[in-house]
């Protein structure tokens, strides 16, 4: 197990306080370990550009450079980077509009060390992770027929394999899960998530299941 790679994690918050307080919690996890923080958004493009990490955890206010902003200038350059934002905030408007931008989750300040820690792994094994939160803001996306009209304005053409994996992703099936299912290796899994992504329009699975859902290719 000593061979496994830490997962490198980097904070963005303007409170020290905070920081601090996460950089405790996750100090006793195993292959974790936090690279640098920023106390603003400048700060943050700044460092980001000298050592990228696997995991930010990011808050939306910040001084100089709010949250919204950094994200969408991140998402430019380091799309491989998975973002969790880590905030005060719980506006179902506003989580749906972090998520639309590429976020990989989407937590409060309150929520548990613990679970922090797991949506840190679930975002580096599979990319996104669901609570009860984002699936509400999910919900109340696909209510909103007027928007949703608007976000995709015409059908896709998926096939049937596509439409299973589509499926499988909705059951909050992990990668490996799909995988020994439909009988492809996990890279092509991948793979296939990623091109749906791309047909669709979307940068995120959150998008692409509302996507499935509105379409009826979702039960």
């Amino acid at each position: 197990m000593s061979t496994i790679e830490a997962i490198k994690v980097a904070i963005a918050d303007d409170h020290k306080i905070f920081r601090d307080g996460i950089k405790m919690a996750l100090s006793g996890k195993e292959y974790l370990k936090i690279i640098w923080e920023a106390e603003d958004g400048k700060d943050l493009i700044h460092k980001m550009k000298i050592k990228l990490p696997d995991v930010l955890l990011m808050d939306i206010r910040m001084p100089e450079m709010d949250g919204i902003n950094a994200i969408s200038l991140l998402r430019k350059e380091y799309d491989e980077v998975r973002i969790i934002v880590l905030t005060m905030y719980d506006d179902q408007e506003m989580i749906s509009k972090m998520m639309e931008m590429g976020a990989n989750a989407y937590l409060t300040k309150t929520t548990d060390p613990e679970e922090i820690y797991n949506a840190i792994l679930t975002c580096m094994n599979d990319d996104f992770y669901f609570n009860d939160l984002l699936n509400k803001a999910v919900l109340m996306k696909l209510q909103q027929k007027k928007t949703t009209r608007q976000f995709y304005p015409k059908a896709v053409k998926f096939t049937e394999k596509e439409i299973s994996i589509l499926r499988l992703i909705a059951q909050d099936k992990t990668t490996e899960e799909i995988s020994k299912e439909v009988f492809l290796s996990p890279r092509t899994i991948e793979t296939i998530r990623q091109n749906m992504k791309t047909k669709v329009g979307v940068k995120t699975i959150a998008g692409l299941i509302m996507y499935g859902t509105r379409n009826k290719l979702i039960d």
